[in-house]
Parts: structure tokens; sequence; C-alpha cells
């Protein structure tokens, strides 16, 4: 009878490093975006949250059940699934497809479609510790924001009185998040595709100037040595620190809690004033007006308060 080898338990694993430059950012210094990734791992029963693929096939089965896709598109798209490679072009046609020709984004198919999908999504939690692990960090004053399709981090964010929301790349925030791109450490986290896709490149990658002054990170699965330390150095000339949180996905709920926690050990004693809870839709901007207005006021009324007891 052949032994069997033990697996070791995550206590008798060695532990993990961490880049120093990454763990002893202050929170407030850091802009956590949200992928895909996340929900998988938070989910992993949804088949839609796996892959690219998974995602499309699903939206084309809810289409076909709405009857708001002609069967012919159906048909067609379906062929582009098997077919194609880049799942991300298919993606944004099948989007396109589903919208209005004016080239408005809203209202749309789409939407309705990705609703069906994820209805009900917080009953398939599974893995609530890594949504609680970004909540942590949120709470120290880390800017939180996420393009997902589904909703799992907006749900599980009003579960725990945490307000957020997700953010179209394509809307009118994109200067606002380019301005922070510079001001901020990014930390991409689940966003395995993210660098592929055309309007993440366009956005970040090919319009913001002086990337190597920047330093941002992005954590990843190492799938081949080859092509992971290829796509390191591709990724370091934009300012772009690619990290390996292991080579299976399996390692990733683990990597992001404990990243998490040593990240949460450099609170600095003003985190407190930091508001990390609105996600940049309105945040970007609106949000730091009205902050500005607030302090305006707080400042006014304490020079009145001042003068009121210099003349009394």
């Amino acid at each position: 009878m052949d032994s069997v080898e033990k697996t070791p338990n995550r206590s008798e694993q060695k532990s993990r490093k961490f880049l120093k430059s990454l763990i002893r950012k202050q929170p407030q210094e850091l802009l956590l975006v949200i992928g895909t990734g996340v929900s998988a791992a938070v989910a992993p029963g949804i088949p839609a949250l796996c892959s690219w693929r998974s995602c499309i096939e699903a939206v084309l089965e809810a289409a076909e059940q709405l009857e708001v896709l002609h069967p012919g598109d159906v048909a067609e798209f379906r062929t582009k699934v098997t077919k194609d490679r880049d799942l991300l072009v298919v993606a944004h046609d099948l989007i396109r497809k589903m919208s209005p020709r004016t080239g408005d984004t809203k209202p749309n198919f789409f939407q309705d479609c990705l609703m069906e999908i994820f209805d009900n999504l917080e009953l398939h939690i599974q893995n609530p510790l890594v949504l609680q692990s970004i909540l942590s960090l949120m709470e120290r004053g880390t800017m939180v924001l996420t393009t997902n399709y589904d909703n799992l981090l907006e749900l599980f964010g009003q579960q725990q009185n945490k307000p957020m929301e997700s953010l179209d790349l394509k809307d009118k925030t994109k200067e606002a998040l380019q301005n922070l791109y510079r001001t901020k450490s990014f930390l991409f986290v689940g966003c395995g595709e993210t660098l592929r896709d055309q309007i993440f490149q366009a956005l970040f990658l090919y319009s913001v100037p002086n990337k190597v002054d920047l330093e941002h990170y992005m954590v990843v699965l190492k799938e081949s040595e080859d092509h992971f330390f290829k796509q390191q150095a591709d990724m370091l000339l934009h300012g772009i620190k690619v990290v390996s949180y292991g080579d299976c996905f399996d390692d990733f709920p683990g990597y992001v809690q404990d990243l998490a926690t040593q990240i949460c050990k450099q609170r600095s004693p003003d985190a407190d004033q930091v508001d990390s809870t609105t996600l940049l839709g309105n945040a970007c901007q609106d949000c730091a007006k009205r902050k500005l207005e607030e302090n305006g006021i707080e400042v006014a009324k304490k020079l009145r308060q001042s003068e009121d007891a210099g003349g009394s």
C-alpha cells in the first residue's frame, strides 16, 4: 500500500513574505481595486464568477430566457465564446449589442441579465472573511472601488452598514480616477484579466504620464514562471509591481486576509478622519468638494467661537 504524504496545513506551511514597500504603507495611502477574483473566492459556487467564458455564457442564457436578444445573435455569440481567444472583446461586443445605439450605456438589457444571474448572491457567500478583511482596510482609511458586474461587495457592505457602489470606468469619473492614480498607490486584487482590458489600458497604462514615478501593486496567480516573470518585468515599466499570491486559486483567500492584516498594523493616528466608505462613483469630486465645504464650515464656527470668547 502506497504511503500517503501528509499535506501541511496553513499553520505548518512556510510563512509568506510580503513586499515591505507594500505592507509598510499607511492604509489611507492605498486605493484597493477589487476584481471578480474576490467575488469568486467569496462565492465559489457561482459559475458566472469563475471566468469570462462562464460569465458570457450565463448572460446569453439569461438573455435567451428573458427574450432580450435575437436568437440569431445568441447563436452568433455562443460561437464566438467557443472560438474567439480574446473573450474580453467578446464581452464588450455583447454589452454594446444589448445597449442603445445612441452610445448611452443606460438603460440596457445587459443590466437585466446581470440581475437575473446574480439574484440573491448574498446567500451564496462561503468565505466572508475575505470581504471582512477588505472592510477592515476601509475602516482604517483605504479607499475601495470595484468594477465588478456582480454586486457582492455592495451587498456585504450594506449588511455591515458600510455603503459601497461599483464604478463604470467609462463614466465621467475618468479624470478623477487618473488624478488618484497619480497620488495613491493602487492595489489590484482579484483583477487577473484587468491588464488585458482595453478600457483599463487606455485609462491608466497609456494616459497617465510619468508612470515610472508611480508605485502600484497587482496580486496575480502564478500560472507559469515564464509568464509571471515576463508580466512582472513588463508592468514594472508602468509603475506596477506584480506579486504572486500562489500557484493555486485556493491560496487566494488566505493571502488576502494575511495581506490585509499586515497593512492594518500600519494604522496611523488620523486614519479615523478618512472617509473611505463611499466609492468613486460620486466620491472623487463631489465628496471631496463636500468635505472641503464641511471643513470650511467647521473652521468658520471655530473662528466665531474664538472671537466670541475674546470679546466676552
